[in-house]
């Protein structure tokens, strides 16, 4: 996935209404939207995860001890910017409204009645 701090950082953190029929209209069902966006968070959310980890790990410094723990400025500044960025469902939303994902769906088995 690409750099998600630089493409989440334009959004604005804060929840909006948002009429139920534009939900409605993207799959023909509400709950199928919600499901698509509620997936489509948690995959968001792992991925900051990640790469605030990956970010934060640049600059630690390891230590023999627990006692020694030292803060670091770099890594306070990366966890304040990530910090200020939007909820994962926030941006899943904005995704989901702007067409921005592509969803497959599990073939079904055939039942016993076909």
């Amino acid at each position: 996935m690409s750099d998600l701090k630089n493409k989440t950082q334009h959004l604005d953190p804060h929840l909006k209404a948002l009429e139920v029929e534009k939900l409605v209209a993207k799959t023909g069902n509400i709950y199928e939207s919600l499901a698509i966006i509620s997936k489509r968070s948690r995959q968001v959310a792992v991925d900051m995860k990640k790469e605030l980890n990956e970010k934060l790990e640049e600059f630690a410094v390891h230590t023999e001890t627990i006692e020694e723990v030292q803060e670091n400025k770099e890594q306070i500044e990366i966890s304040k910017v990530y910090e200020k960025l939007p909820n994962p469902a926030i941006i899943a939303m904005h995704e989901f409204m702007e067409n921005e994902l592509h969803v497959r769906y599990k073939e079904e088995a055939p039942s016993e009645e076909d």
